[in-house]
């Protein structure tokens, strides 16, 4: 097992003109795993699929490097792990699951951090070209369309985790998000609050959008009015968490509990309450989402949504892993896993002070 930092995009063709298994596998429409298993002579391949990869390897007129090919019969699978993640929390626990799980399976791991923008797509390229033979997405990254779309012509099989949206064919590792925000929702209006600030995730990814939901089906739910101006826009990043309490805090009433779509966000409301005066729990509650570390580090200790982030981590190893390994057979897989979820409650909630809160300047 092995951990890399990003290196300089290599050239699929050496020298510009030889052909490379990933230049097999794009053509043929299959992982280069599949490839690596036709040129060994492995007979878990449908004989479909190995016809259409000996007529890749004629047209492309390939020929397998010898030590490359060695390699290839060792049958150690490896897998990459594309990052970019503004929580280090999530970050963390989410990189421990999958290398605890890939030294479990025996899996080579090879992890990159890329920064969004175009350098995800050089960093993919840089992956494929090392003969990957399948990749995991965790959040932001689990739908960037660029990076799901290069992976696809290359053939190469990509676990999106924490995806909300997965399409039929993907592989896809997550919870309800909804189904989550609004028992965290029903928990707060449970205690007495009936003014409840809501901190927006990333607008880019389906799990903000089924978060924000949750919320607001609650409160219908409940036959709360839905108010605009309780609802501030987060990142999922501490400075943005920033912003959005300020926001929420600012106004002329201001909501007697926030919940904000993950810790970081929860983690500096709570920051901004202690620089306004304001007391957490006993003026103002305030809940999380993801239930990382951060949670736990600072006082008072979050009410957080439990997500099993290195479960997650260890499941799509084992789901990517099984993909391709029973790639080109006709094993049926579940594509798409739901994990359980758990309110923990903690000391940063409470009932609604019955009298009107003190502030310092």
């Amino acid at each position: 097992m092995t951990v890399h930092s990003p290196a300089p995009t290599r050239s699929s063709r050496r020298g510009g003109s030889t052909p490379t298994i990933s230049d097999v596998a794009a053509r043929a429409g299959v992982s280069p795993m599949t490839v690596s298993r036709v040129i060994n002579g492995e007979t878990n391949v449908r004989p479909k699929t190995r016809e259409t990869v000996n007529a890749a390897i004629a047209a492309l007129n390939y020929a397998p490097n010898p030590a490359a090919r060695s390699l290839a019969g060792a049958g150690q699978t490896r897998i990459g792990l594309l990052y970019s993640n503004p929580s280090a929390g999530f970050l963390s626990e989410f990189l421990l699951g999958s290398l605890e799980q890939a030294s479990r399976r025996d899996v080579q791991i090879v992890v990159e951090k890329c920064e969004l923008g175009d350098h995800e797509l050089e960093v993919t390229r840089h992956l494929i070209e090392g003969g990957i033979d399948g990749i995991i997405l965790p959040p932001p990254l689990c739908e960037a369309a660029g990076v799901l779309d290069l992976l696809a012509k290359a053939g190469i099989p990509a676990i999106a985790v924490a995806t909300a949206m997965p399409s039929a064919d993907q592989l896809a590792i997550g919870i309800d998000d909804r189904e989550a925000a609004s028992m965290m929702t029903q928990h707060i209006m449970d205690l007495g609050h009936r003014r409840i600030g809501f901190i927006t995730g990333d607008p880019n990814l389906s799990a903000s959008a089924q978060r924000y939901a949750g919320y607001t089906a609650a409160l219908e739910q409940a036959g709360l009015p839905f108010d605009p101006s309780l609802v501030a826009d987060g990142l999922f990043t501490y400075r943005s968490g920033l912003d959005a309490a300020e926001q929420l805090l600012a106004l002329e009433n201001p909501p007697t509990a926030i919940f904000a779509s993950n810790d970081d966000m929860a983690a500096a409301t709570v920051a901004i309450a202690h620089r306004r005066g304001i007391d957490v729990p006993g003026d103002l509650t305030v809940c999380g989402f993801d239930d990382t570390t951060l949670s736990t580090a600072i006082w008072p200790e979050l009410t957080t949504i439990h997500q099993p982030i290195a479960d997650m981590a260890r499941a799509a190893v084992d789901l990517l892993v099984t993909a391709i390994r029973q790639s080109g057979s006709d094993a049926k897989i579940e594509r798409h896993q739901t994990l359980d979820f758990t309110l923990i409650r903690r000391q940063s909630d409470a009932a609604p002070r019955r009298r009107p809160r003190e502030s310092r300047t």
